[in-house]
């Protein structure tokens, strides 16, 4: 959704994650094996305050990265914030589609997977909640974006 929705607005799309690789020279799962979650934590939160200077971009954060610190607030006070509130049965199907390897869901079947996603979501809503604009519709057209979004 976030590339489309760049790609639609003309602005750079930026992959937070991606973004802590190469600043890193690490992949996630090797900075999740050799530093810890909490490490990771901290350069995601590096990343987001130097994110946070640019302009005219689209970035798609990690699921966590919202929850810890105070990142919503940077993130309501430096851009306009959505969260794709999407069914976790959904979630777990783009999941694992997904190419990037996530260190959280590593091993997990598509069960297991909804029930963490599940159990997760449960955990973070009130973060995720704080977001200025939420998705409940996994098809939303982009067109439909940029309205609720008022651009």
């Amino acid at each position: 959704m976030g590339r489309k929705l760049a790609r639609y607005l003309g602005m750079q799309f930026i992959d937070m994650d991606h973004y802590i690789e190469e600043r890193n020279y690490k992949t996630i799962p090797q900075i999740f094996a050799e530093e810890g979650e909490e490490e990771f934590r901290k350069k995601e939160r590096k990343a987001l305050e130097e994110l946070s200077e640019f302009t005219d971009i689209v970035i798609a954060t990690g699921g966590g990265a919202p929850c810890f610190f105070d990142n919503i607030d940077m993130m309501n006070n430096t851009g306009e914030t959505i969260y794709l509130n999407i069914d976790p049965k959904i979630l777990a199907d783009r999941l694992l589609k997904s190419k990037t390897e996530r260190p959280l869901i590593k091993g997990k079947s598509r069960e297991e997977l909804v029930s963490f996603i599940d159990e997760t979501l449960n955990k973070r809503n009130g973060f995720y909640t704080r977001a200025k604009y939420q998705i409940k519709k996994p098809d939303m057209e982009l067109e439909e974006v940029k309205q609720l979004i008022g651009i």
